[in-house]
């Protein structure tokens, strides 16, 4: 029976460290996603970029990298981030939101 244990436990512990890791990670991509949307809402109201980015960061995993790029009518936010644990495992969480700009139309006789 202690040999049993002594070979099971190692990969028990193993196998419970994956799926914590795995939950992290995808809790980080889930808030890069949030953080992309964020600020594409933001830039598509044409807030500051200081504001906008400070959102974004808010909202980010820590050690996000956050583009911003407009194609036209549209702008579209980019946050790539390292996914957490020992050196991000070499995964790179990443999430890309785009909005259609709400360009300030002023009414004219007001």
């Amino acid at each position: 029976m202690t040999a049993e244990a002594a070979l099971v436990l190692p990969v028990l512990v193993v196998f419970g460290m994956a799926l914590v890791w795995a939950l992290m990670a995808a809790a980080g991509q889930i808030r890069c996603v949030d953080a992309a949307r964020v600020g594409a809402r933001a830039e598509a109201r044409q807030e500051t970029r200081a504001a906008t980015e400070a959102a974004v960061r808010q909202a980010a995993p820590a050690g996000a990298r956050v583009g911003f790029r407009r194609e036209g009518d549209l702008v579209r936010v980019l946050v790539e981030a390292p996914a957490p644990g020992p050196g991000g495992l070499g995964v790179t969480l990443r999430a890309e939101a785009v909005a259609l700009a709400e360009e300030t139309v002023g009414v004219e006789g007001v």
